[in-house]
C-alpha cells in the first residue's frame, strides 16, 4: 500500500466493483420487473377470458381453456370455496381459497342462496357498487399475487391474477389464473450467473491496465528520484534530471526541479563566492593591523597609530556590511514605520560634515514622500550612494527627492566619469569594484551597491544607475509612496 501504483489499482478496482455491482444490480431489478411485467400480462389475459365465458353463464364443464398446463386456473365464490379448477391442477398457494378441490354441487347457473337474492347483486337495485354487474367482468385492475401450483405432478412458482365476474343469476365468482414464473427465474438467474462469471475478471483486467498504465506514467518519476539522490551523494549540483518529451505533469515536475537545480546552484556558488571575498577582505586589514602591532611591540616610536585606527575602522565597517548582507539573505523584513524622504535625505546630507564635496539636495518644501520601511536600512542606502558619489564625483553632487508614479524617486548625481553601459549590472555584485576604484583604500570593499540594491529590492523598490544631465553616474532609487 506504500506503493502509488498499488493504492492506484486497488482504488481503481475497488471503483469498478462498486459501478459494476450498483449496475447489475439495477439491471436485474429492471430485468425481473419487466419480466413479471410480462406474466402479470399473461396471467390477466387468462384471468379475463374465463371470467368473460363465467359472466356469459358458461358452465364449468364447457369451460374455454387455452394452455391449461401454462396457465392454471381457480375459481372461488364469494366466499373463498373453490368450485371451479382448471385440469390437472392439484395445489395451490397464493391465492387465499379455503381449498383446491371444487365444492361438487356448484356450476355457474346455480341458483344463488338465500342470501343472495336478486336485490343484493343488482346494481340498479342499491347494490354493492364494488362488484361488477350481472353478466360483466370488472372493469377494475386485477389483483396480483405470487404462489405456487403443483399441475400434473409438478410443482412451479406462478403469478396470480385475480379478477371478478358476476354470472346473469348474480353470482359474483373470482378467476384466479396464472402465468409460470420459470422464465423470468431462469433470465435472472442466467444473467446474475453471467455478471458473476465476468465481474471477477473485469475486475482483474481493471487492475492490471491500471498497474501497467501508472507504472509506465511513474516510470520517469523513478528516473528523477534517482537523479535526485545522486546529486545529494555527490553534493554535484551542475547535475539535472531528466526531462520526459511528454507535456504532462511529470514533465512540469521535471521542469521545476531543474529550474530549482539552477537557482539552488546559482545560490550556493554565490555563497562559496562570498565567503572567498569576505575572506579575502578581512584578511588584509587584519593582516595590516597585526603588522603595524607587531612592530609597534619592537619598536614603540614607530608605531603608526593613525594607520591602525584606519585599519580597524574598515574592518569594522566591512564587518557591519557583511552582518547586514548576512541579515537580509536571511530574509529579515524591513520595518513597517512611515518615513518622509524628503526630511531623512536632509538629515542625512547635514550630518556628513567631512565630505569632500558639498551636496546640493533639491526637495520641494511643500510636498510630502512618504514611504513604509526601515529607518535605519534605508538611511544606509542613502548614505552608500551619497560615499560612492563622493568617490567618484569631480565638483559637484546633486540629490533630488521626486514623486515618480505611485513612488517616491531619489536620485543621486555626479559629474565624474560615470559608468560605462556594460557595467550598470555588474556593479550592484557583491565585491565588485571597477578598474578606476580597484583600490582598497579608495575604492572600498564593493559591498554598499549590492547592500543598497537588496534593501531597496526588500522594500518593494528598485535601485539602477543611468547617465547624469552632468556627464557622470545618476543612480535612480524608487520607493512606493505609503498607502
Amino acid at each position: 500500500m506504500r506503493s502509488v501504483r498499488a493504492r492506484a489499482a486497488i482504488g481503481a478496482t475497488l471503483v469498478v466493483a462498486v459501478a459494476l455491482v450498483a449496475a447489475g444490480l439495477a439491471v436485474l431489478s429492471v430485468l425481473r420487473t419487466n419480466l413479471i411485467d410480462q406474466a402479470d400480462l399473461q396471467a390477466e389475459v387468462a384471468a379475463r377470458e374465463v371470467a368473460g365465458q363465467l359472466a356469459l353463464d358458461t358452465a364449468y364443464a364447457d369451460l374455454d381453456l387455452d394452455d391449461e398446463e401454462d396457465h392454471p386456473v381457480q375459481v372461488t365464490d364469494e366466499e373463498g370455496r373453490v368450485v371451479f379448477v382448471s385440469k390437472g391442477l392439484r395445489a395451490i398457494s397464493g391465492t387465499a381459497s379455503t381449498g383446491v378441490s371444487p365444492v361438487p354441487s356448484a356450476s355457474a347457473g346455480a341458483t344463488p342462496s338465500p342470501g343472495d337474492d336478486d336485490d343484493d347483486g343488482d346494481d340498479d337495485d342499491g347494490g354493492d357498487s364494488a362488484r361488477p354487474a350481472r353478466g360483466e367482468v370488472s372493469s377494475d385492475d386485477p389483483d396480483f399475487s405470487d404462489g405456487t401450483a403443483t399441475v400434473d405432478g409438478k410443482q412451479a412458482d406462478y403469478r396470480f391474477a385475480a379478477v371478478e365476474a358476476t354470472t346473469p343469476a348474480g353470482l359474483t365468482l373470482t378467476v384466479h389464473a396464472g402465468a409460470p414464473l420459470a422464465a423470468e427465474q431462469e433470465a435472472v438467474n442466467t444473467v446474475r450467473g453471467a455478471m458473476l462469471t465476468g465481474l471477477p475478471l473485469l475486475l482483474a483486467v481493471v487492475a492490471g491496465v491500471t498497474w501497467l498504465v501508472t507504472r509506465r506514467a511513474l516510470r520517469p518519476v523513478e528516473g528523477i528520484r534517482r537523479e535526485m539522490a545522486a546529486i545529494t551523494a555527490s553534493e554535484d549540483l551542475a547535475r539535472r534530471v531528466p526531462e520526459p518529451d511528454s507535456r504532462d505533469e511529470i514533465a512540469a515536475l521535471a521542469r521545476t526541479t531543474n529550474e530549482t537545480l539552477t537557482v539552488l546552484e546559482a545560490s550556493v556558488e554565490r555563497q562559496r563566492r562570498f565567503v572567498a571575498d569576505a575572506s579575502h577582505e578581512l584578511r588584509s586589514p587584519i593582516a595590516s593591523l597585526r603588522t603595524q602591532l607587531e612592530v609597534a611591540e619592537a619598536h614603540p616610536e614607530l608605531l603608526d597609530l593613525p594607520g591602525a585606527v584606519a585599519d580597524t575602522v574598515r574592518l569594522q565597517v566591512l564587518a557591519a556590511d557583511l552582518l547586514l548582507l548576512a541579515r537580509l539573505d536571511a530574509g529579515e523584513k524591513p520595518g513597517a514605520a512611515r518615513l518622509e524622504v524628503g526630511a531623512l535625505v536632509r538629515e542625512e546630507v547635514s550630518q556628513r560634515t567631512g565630505d569632500r564635496i558639498p551636496v546640493t539636495v533639491e526637495v520641494a518644501e511643500d510636498a510630502s514622500y512618504e514611504v513604509n520601511g526601515s529607518r535605519g536600512q534605508l538611511v544606509r542606502v542613502i548614505g552608500n550612494l551619497l560615499d560612492n558619489a563622493q568617490r567618484h564625483a569631480a565638483h559637484r553632487i546633486t540629490v533630488q527627492v521626486a514623486a515618480d508614479g505611485g513612488g517616491v524617486r531619489v536620485e543621486v548625481r555626479d559629474d565624474g566619469a560615470g559608468v560605462p553601459e556594460d557595467e550598470r549590472e555588474r556593479i550592484f555584485e557583491r565585491f565588485v569594484r571597477l578598474d578606476d576604484a580597484r583600490s582598497r583604500d579608495d575604492g572600498g570593499a564593493g559591498l554598499g551597491l549590492a547592500i543598497a540594491r537588496d534593501v531597496a529590492t526588500r522594500h518593494g523598490g528598485t535601485l539602477t544607475v543611468h547617465r547624469a544631465p552632468e556627464g557622470g553616474a545618476a543612480f535612480r532609487l524608487w520607493l512606493p509612496r505609503a498607502a
